[in-house]
């Protein structure tokens, strides 16, 4: 996700100041043809045309027609190792990521719709790339497990460091969601998001928060068990870092509602497998690494996919 949001953030300026100056889109009506057939999946002139108008607002540069092309290819590459590796992103999560975008740019859903209609991007599309982007993240996270060092490659890099074992906090965690549906996000968010804020500043230990959210209509508690500080998501770690035992992070707003962390304790450990964690967020912790690995992958993918011109 964090390619997503990199992008995201990238083009919400071109995007507000695109919208109330931009041509109008090509209407879906107009003629469209398709371009290319990959992995038996069209591409059509009309999908190029609204990436395009995405690279434009993003002030790509070059012959854009086919950097779109390259793009849409590219996307349909991954959506077949998307499928392939049975990763569903539903629609609610798209809905709700789109929501966030909008909303950290100070637009409502509605001002987004248009300004992107505006910009010739079109709500639409730009919401697949979003459901792609998202899939994309789960592939390359579970590239990435599946090539994690083992514990006896820590060993031997400690041997080859003197034989110190690197330390890590171990957190006891658990998770407090107030569920919020999709259809009524915009109705009731507010609402519970106050509700998880007077919870969270009650929460003192792990022992006591089903007995708080007894009462509560939809919240649901998740002891996560113990969680090593490379092991954190990185949506959360950050915050979860900050916060002290006996304590929560501050409250969020996610896909599922309004959400917080409980830090049921954190103290130091170190181990073999300690070390085989921070050695693997080492090699693996930057974007330009990400990065590296994803057009690495999409290369492969691309040179075994049929690709049909027309």
């Amino acid at each position: 996700m964090a390619k997503l949001a990199s992008t995201l953030r990238t083009c919400a300026l071109a995007l507000m100041l695109a919208g109330l100056s931009a041509p109008l889109a090509a209407t879906a009506s107009q003629a469209s043809e398709i371009k290319y057939i990959v992995n038996n999946v069209p591409v059509t002139s009309y999908d190029i045309q609204r990436r395009a108008a995405f690279l434009r607002i993003q002030n790509r540069r070059g012959n854009l027609q086919q950097l779109a092309a390259d793009e849409m290819i590219n996307q349909a590459v991954r959506a077949s190792e998307i499928q392939r590796m049975n990763i569903r992103i539903s629609d609610d999560q798209v809905a709700g990521a789109y929501e966030r975008f909008a909303k950290s740019n100070n637009m409502s859903p509605s001002q987004m719709d248009q300004v992107l209609n505006q910009s010739g991007v079109t709500k639409a599309h730009f919401r697949e790339f979003i459901r792609s982007q998202m899939g994309w993240s789960q592939v390359l996270s579970q590239q990435s497990r599946s090539s994690q060092m083992s514990e006896q490659d820590a060993v031997q890099r400690m041997l080859q460091q003197g034989g110190d074992k690197p330390s890590a906090t171990e957190y006891m965690l658990q998770q407090v969601i107030f569920v919020v549906p999709a259809s009524e996000r915009r109705a009731k968010l507010g609402a519970r998001k106050r509700e998880a804020e007077a919870m969270r500043q009650r929460f003192q230990n792990c022992e006591t928060t089903r007995e708080f959210a007894k009462g509560l209509l939809d919240v649901t508690v998740r002891d996560l068990g113990r969680v090593l500080e490379p092991e954190l998501p990185s949506d959360w770690a950050k915050e979860v870092k900050a916060a002290k035992a006996g304590s929560a992070t501050v409250v969020r707003e996610t896909e599922r509602g309004a959400e917080f962390i409980g830090i049921c304790s954190a103290r130091e450990v170190s181990d073999d497998r300690v070390a085989q964690m921070v050695f693997q967020a080492e090699g693996s912790g930057s974007s330009e690494d990400n990065n590296d690995t994803s057009k690495k992958l999409t290369e492969e993918l691309r040179a075994k996919a049929q690709i049909i011109r027309r």
